[in-house]
């Protein structure tokens, strides 16, 4: 009788076989031949072969002249690396990593062929990451032996791997792969088989709902990808991200989610059917949701959809004076972006006290920047000359523009959206700095709706760039063109949104939070393993988990329930875990605890 694969001590994983030379199986054979690794290059193409050897020896001359390799040691590398057309050459490998096209039929093939040509011991790693481990290795002589190692494109410079376990899975086997990432310096993330894992469960869910948005043309694609990049600090679009990656490649990863998680927001939108079987599957072909100069090129070129950069438009009205509701950060931090800018500002809150406390906030704010070089002394004082802190609303009855940053109440908004109506002089522009709440509800608390918009800055305003300008149906058009070029003077990127729940942003972005914590709900995944995916593979700034304490549970979970109020799909209510935080009392950074605890200030 065998002796187990759990039972058994693995020999180092010296030779690999890597199955599939295209772009992800050249960069992790180069991975592997630079940490010493003995590899075999195999592709059934000839053309994939002699591109393979093309990239890496390109690659490593690069890294000379970088002086990141000698001579000698670029010589001893492309020394480790030999290719093959045929399967057998796998023969001696210690373990063989399957990069073949998402199809369960050429991956099934692939892996019965191994089994009659590589030794029992052999561990076999699939890089899919759309289709099922499980159901791979159930088809293989050697389940225990067979599991799944996500690799991030491009293979060398991204950190992550996903490994992949299944019911079938032996332990030895994990330790062993897991033990040669550490030794790739990659960072390696245990997960259990589902379509997608953590890093793609999580990031194709949030592209197909921004393929969605842009198909139902809620917003151009140029917005909805400065949008995510802006205010979430993103380093690509998802759009863009979408072309890079490959819309059939997309599509392909959707279908497997959907099937096995019957979730909607996982159901591939049909914008992603109709490029894929028009051929037009992003940077590969030359086209996708952008238009590029060839098919390969990352180099957008102006196409049919592309907005005119200049041209008449509709005259706006004249913008002097500023008034701002509020007197916390949003509000001070807004203040200050308008003064900064030149514009005379009037900070009014419900008591002079806080009227002042609030410019207070803003004289450290500009100190501060004076102290790291960013603006002189003499600038600093003169932008705190020219804000006015009040004690009433009366102060706005000469503002050209009213814009209310106060709490994210409806009613508290409707309010004073009344009192604007009352105190503003006619022709003033009213505006909320909502997230979540209707505009259009703000706009009917006052007898001028169509003087009403929404302006939604992020925190901090002083940093951030983006303003999410929300127009309602009722919203004058020369209103419209005012905030815009308005948000140009202070140096401000505007992306224009219809009045629905979450704009762009947070309509992308908190879905992503929500399905974040069923995973940790679900016991799928570790809050630290899921943060390290997304920094990691998908290149987000925060971990999701991270980001949420910042921003506060109770703030992240009212979102969720106007989202999912709004749009009425089931995927959309919030995770039962985060009601339970909120409930008993852990919001984050703010309470010392959240999804991690925290050291009280």
């Amino acid at each position: 009788m065998a002796t187990p694969l759990s039972d058994t001590p693995l020999s180092p994983l010296r030779t690999v076989a890597v199955v599939g030379l295209g772009t992800m199986g050249t960069g992790i054979a180069e991975v592997l031949a630079r940490a010493g690794r003995e590899v075999i290059g195999i592709d059934i193409s000839e053309s994939a072969v002699a591109r393979a050897h093309t990239v890496l020896e390109a690659a490593t001359a690069r890294a000379v002249r970088r002086e990141r390799l000698t001579e000698q040691e670029r010589e001893e590398l492309l020394g480790r690396f030999r290719t093959s057309t045929d399967l057998r050459a796998a023969a001696d490998a210690d373990l063989v990593i399957e990069v073949a096209p998402e199809s369960y039929e050429i991956k099934r093939q692939i892996f019965r062929e191994l089994d009659g040509i590589v030794r029992p011991e052999t561990v076999l790693a699939t890089g899919t990451n759309a289709l099922s481990v499980t159901r791979l290795a159930a088809d293989s002589a050697r389940p225990e032996r067979v599991l799944g190692l996500h690799f991030f494109n491009p293979a060398p410079a991204m950190k992550l791997v996903e490994v992949v376990s299944s019911v079938l899975t032996a332990p030895g086997a994990v330790t062993a792969v897991t033990d040669l990432a550490l030794e790739l310096g990659k960072e390696p993330v245990a997960v259990g088989d589902r379509p997608g894992f953590v890093a793609d469960g999580l990031l194709f869910g949030y592209l197909n709902q921004a393929a969605a948005m842009y198909e139902a043309k809620y917003a151009s694609r140029e917005d909805i990808d400065a949008a995510m990049r802006l205010g979430c600090g993103l380093p690509m679009g998802p759009l863009e991200l979408l072309d890079l990656i490959g819309v059939d490649t997309a599509r392909t990863v959707l279908e497997a989610m959907y099937a096995a998680s019957h979730d909607r927001l996982h159901a591939p939108a049909p914008i992603l059917r109709q490029l894929s079987e028009a051929g037009l599957t992003g940077r590969k072909s030359g086209r996708g949701f952008y238009t590029y100069d060839a098919p390969g090129s990352g180099t957008v070129v102006r196409d049919a959809l592309t907005p005119l950069s200049s041209g008449p438009g509709t005259p706006g009205r004249h913008i002097r004076s500023v008034g701002v509701a509020g007197s916390g950060t949003m509000a001070s931090g807004i203040a200050e972006v308008f003064a900064k800018a030149g514009y005379e500002v009037v900070l009014a809150a419900r008591s002079e006290e806080k009227a002042q406390s609030a410019k207070a906030r803003i004289g450290k704010s500009l100190s501060r920047s004076v102290d790291k070089g960013r603006m002189t002394a003499e600038a600093a004082a003169e932008t705190l000359e020219r804000i006015t802190p009040a004690g009433s609303y009366d102060a706005f009855a000469e503002v050209d523009l009213a814009l209310e940053a106060v709490a994210e109440d409806l009613e508290i908004k409707q309010q004073l959206f009344a009192v604007f109506d009352k105190v503003c002089k006619p022709g003033a522009i009213l505006a909320t700095t909502t997230s979540s709440l209707p505009v259009v509800a703000c706009a009917r608390a006052t007898s001028r709706p169509q003087d009403v918009i929404g302006m939604h800055f992020f925190n901090p305003a002083p940093a951030m760039k983006l303003v999410e300008v929300v127009r309602t149906v009722l919203t004058a058009d020369d209103v419209h063109a005012t905030v815009r070029e308005l948000c140009t003077k202070i140096k401000k990127h505007p992306v224009d949104c219809g009045d629905r729940a979450g704009f762009i942003v947070n309509a992308l972005l908190f879905p992503y939070l929500n399905n974040a914590i069923k995973m940790v709900q679900e016991h799928y995944a570790s809050l630290d393993d899921i943060d390290a995916a997304m920094k990691l593979g998908g290149g987000y700034p925060m971990g999701p988990f991270e980001l949420l304490d910042v921003v506060g549970l109770d703030v992240s979970l009212a979102i969720e329930k106007v989202l999912h109020r709004e749009f009425r799909d089931p995927g959309l209510a919030p995770a039962p875990l985060l009601e339970h935080l909120v409930a008993a009392g852990c919001l984050g950074r703010k309470t010392g605890r959240g999804f991690r605890e925290y050291a009280r200030r």
